[in-house]
């Protein structure tokens, strides 16, 4: 029997549309709140375009995941945390809607107010708003919550945390921000902070709870049950508050959520064969081609579906360490992605069926453009031309293989960047003036079968220019220490962006926080055309100047060397149980956290 394949598709006019639209706006509409204009839906909203109000609720989702845990809070950084829970626990003032990019609706907070010019914004609590344990949730708790994450919590809550020049109650339910500096996000970011109920942590060091403590929330689900590095179980509270707020309505409708961890992609693929989990995302295209035809997927019992989004592609590869002085020279990140054999790589493990990642922000009308920078891009960059590395001003794209094995073009033109940087290969070794060999670590995470393929292709193509790396294999909290104190040479790299990029971006890519342990800029980059472009797209009181702020930041970054990007996912794989449903509309994020489970139900047939 074939599989079936369900294909639901959006047309990306949508994304170019919500990105064009509009020019400035004040939150005057108190129910929800934008970067520019207003919000799309109106303030009688009845719930979000994707979600289905008429939901049957009951069930249970379980999904497959590769490596282990041991903490249950994911608003500090220590320990390894289920990705996922800062999701499940974190409810915030606001809430982000997955089909607009820069817009965000009443969740906690029943309206928002800000300055004229966003110097400050205040919410107003809903009366009857209240925690997992019936508590209900005060402004104290709010202030209590935003200066903890933003002193000792985990680094992603930091840079909010110092604009904020003041943070006062302004009556029984309404808390004011007021701000230190320019910046138009700064009002939306404020509403997408984890509220945590204040008492739970009397007498408790916040910053070093692993499993002993389960922060308590005002979100629909509760962790009910865990068995550290093995499951969580998460429940749907039968009591949540919010139950009729409309950003809630047909969202939280399965009544458990439980993450089964595995070894390995391989043991957890055969869990799902056998039915222990019930959903799966597939990121081997060569796999699902191959391998979803078991008996459960011919029965009828497991669905195939492709689900398309209009989000950028991201970052995802391989990426250097500048820090370390074997790449810290551009030229020699330059010869490492033209001994990539990507277009060999692609065959080999998909068939050639992904397209290649070719800048942070392809796939949407934010990616860098082809050739020379032209218009307000240019105007953007040209002042820091005399640092801005080749390709950055005059057009920069990825090498290109020729498809075989050997790539003799590619492994040339590695070595003749490598001559450049000083580096020549001697008795068969790259060395430098001094004789001292050219060798790197590549730090891989344990069960991550993909990635060592793929570097195991690299390894025998870096020895056609003389270069041994070696290849270090560490278990899940061995590898996120190490990442997260920069403690590598080269390792996989995977960062999402969005169709509205804002202060993260200092997070991912900013020169204030490239030393800060715990952060996202594995590559530490520091670089002041990518700050200042970061700065320009967060102050940019049009959508043309914040559209030419993120291209050129695309251009800064891709030219840079410092990832080697491999395939783009434009579309999503699930396969899932025919139990487990979701709505006909797709947003244009996508599979994204906040799609699935929140707005799937489950319903036997």
């Amino acid at each position: 029997m074939i599989p079936q394949t369900r294909i639901v598709s959006r047309a990306i006019g949508a994304v170019i549309a919500l990105i064009a639209a509009g020019g400035i706006g004040h939150a005057e509409s108190r129910h929800g709140i934008a970067m520019y204009g207003d919000p799309a839906l109106p303030p009688d909203f009845v719930s979000l375009p994707y979600a289905n109000p008429g939901a049957p609720t009951g069930g249970r989702i379980a999904t497959a995941e590769v490596g282990s845990f041991d903490s249950l809070n994911p608003f500090i950084r220590k320990g390894s945390v289920p990705w996922q829970l800062r999701f499940f626990l974190g409810e915030s003032l606001m809430g982000r809607s997955l089909d607009e990019p820069f817009s965000l609706y009443g969740l906690l907070a029943e309206s928002v107010e800000t300055g004229p010019n966003r110097e400050w914004v205040e919410f107003t609590l809903r009366e009857g708003a209240e925690f997992s344990d019936g508590s209900p949730v005060t402004v104290e708790d709010v202030m209590w919550s935003y200066e903890t994450l933003g002193t000792v919590g985990h680094p992603r809550y930091l840079g909010f945390w110092t604009k904020v020049a003041a943070m006062e109650q302004t009556g029984p339910r309404a808390v004011r921000f007021t701000f230190n500096t320019e910046d138009r996000e700064l009002a939306l970011l404020a509403g997408l902070r984890p509220i945590l109920k204040k008492a739970q942590w009397d007498g408790v060091d916040f910053a070093e709870t692993t499993t002993e403590i389960v922060p308590i929330t005002s979100a629909p689900y509760v962790v009910d049950d865990f068995e550290a590095g093995r499951f969580v179980s998460l429940r749907r509270n039968p009591d949540y508050w919010g139950k009729d707020v409309p950003f809630r309505a047909g969202t939280n409708n399965i009544d458990e959520v439980r993450l089964e961890f595995f070894g390995d992609e391989t043991a957890a693929f055969e869990a799902f064969k056998v039915g222990e989990v019930n959903s799966n995302r597939e990121f081997n295209v060569a796999r699902w081609e191959s391998q979803y035809n078991f008996p459960a997927v011919q029965d009828g019992d497991v669905v195939l579906s492709i689900l398309p989004h209009e989000r950028p592609s991201g970052m995802t590869g391989f990426v250097m360490n500048t820090r370390r002085d074997q790449f810290s020279d551009w030229r020699v990140r330059d010869a490492m992605l033209h001994a990539f054999n990507f277009s060999f790589i692609n065959e080999s493990m998909t068939g050639s069926a992904q397209p290649r990642i070719t800048s942070y922000w392809s796939n949407s009308p934010l990616g860098m453009s082809d050739g020379p920078a032209m218009g307000r891009v240019r105007d953007f960059l040209e002042p820091f031309a005399g640092d801005l590395l080749p390709g950055a001003l005059d057009g920069y794209s990825l090498p290109v293989g020729d498809g075989s094995a050997r790539n003799r073009a590619g492994t040339a033109a590695a070595l003749a960047r490598m001559k450049e940087a000083g580096w020549t290969v001697q008795d068969g070794v790259m060395k430098d003036a001094a004789g001292n060999p050219f060798t790197f670590e590549i730090l891989l995470a344990q069960g991550a079968s993909e990635n060592q393929a793929i570097i195991d292709i690299y390894v025998e193509s870096l020895a056609r220019i003389g270069v041994t790396p070696t290849v270090t294999v560490a278990d899940s909290a061995q590898f996120k220490e190490r990442t997260e104190t920069y403690n590598f040479d080269m390792t996989y790299y995977r960062v999402g962006v969005s169709l509205s990029p804002g202060n993260e971006q200092y997070n991912y890519f900013g020169s204030e926080t490239a030393d800060q342990p715990g952060g996202r800029n594995l590559m530490g980059v520091k670089s002041a055309a990518a700050d200042a472009m970061i700065n320009r797209l967060l102050t940019s009181e049009s959508q043309d100047d914040f559209v030419a702020a993120v291209k050129a930041l695309d251009r800064v970054l891709t030219s840079g060397r410092y990832v080697i990007p491999i395939y783009q996912w434009n579309i999503s794989r699930i396969a899932h149980s025919k139990n487990l449903h979701y709505p006909d509309t797709i947003p244009i994020f996508g599979d994204w956290p906040g799609w699935q489970p929140d707005v799937w139900w489950y319903a036997e047939q």
